[in-house]
């Protein structure tokens, strides 16, 4: 049976078990929502999805329907079986830590999804000594000709979802982004909540 859907509060981060066959579907509620997402094996946390190896292995520098995220050693984790989304959901670009948020000059203490990625999995009692690249979903960052890239609002609209269906005993870590300093979570630069459910077998 599907859940109802949950609420994943602005600018913080939770970390969501799926047995194989399971789904989970992240609705951008507001529309400008960047979430950044990780796909770790729940058997193995350490075989974590890598970007580097998924870009490879779908050709693709963007995850569409179809597309897997594979983990370091080229298993496959998730598969993305439906957006209703325009499709940009960038791979290159690391999640935001403290180090970024001083660099684009605030000053103090400010949430990050390094930081949220870190209590999730601390939550469910799994530490790693460093942090995966995520994907980013919704997440607009165009790339010209000369390989620059640009941070621009979403091209999403409000109730947009991508949905994930796990290939094989996952656990998938979303960080609503705390950005609010560029214009990645929309014009506004002002992190939102989204939300999500898990969906089982039969219903995928």
């Amino acid at each position: 049976m599907t859940q109802e859907n949950q609420v994943l509060t602005a600018s913080q981060g939770i970390a969501v078990p799926l047995r194989q066959g399971q789904s989970i579907r992240v609705t951008n509620t507001h529309g400008t929502q960047v979430v950044d997402t990780w796909v770790l094996s729940a058997a193995d946390p350490l075989d974590y999805g890598a970007m580097e190896h998924t870009r490879s292995a779908n050709s693709q520098i963007y995850l569409g329907e179809g597309d897997r995220i594979v983990s370091i050693h080229r298993r496959p984790l998730v598969t993305l079986v439906q957006d209703t989304s325009p499709g940009r959901h960038d791979t290159q670009l690391c999640p935001c830590n403290s180090e970024i948020y001083a660099e684009l000059g605030h000053k103090g203490p400010h949430r990050s999804c390094t930081g949220n990625f870190h209590e999730a999995i601390g939550r469910l009692g799994i530490r790693l000594p460093f942090t995966p690249a995520s994907l980013n979903l919704f997440m607009n960052v165009p790339i010209d000709a000369e390989g620059r890239v640009s941070r621009v609002p979403p091209t999403s609209k409000p109730g947009d979802s991508v949905t994930l269906r796990a290939e094989m005993d996952v656990i998938v870590v979303l960080s609503a982004c705390p950005q609010d300093i560029t214009p990645i979570n929309g014009a506004g630069c002002t992190p939102r909540d989204v939300a999500y459910s898990v969906i089982d077998r039969e219903e995928t």
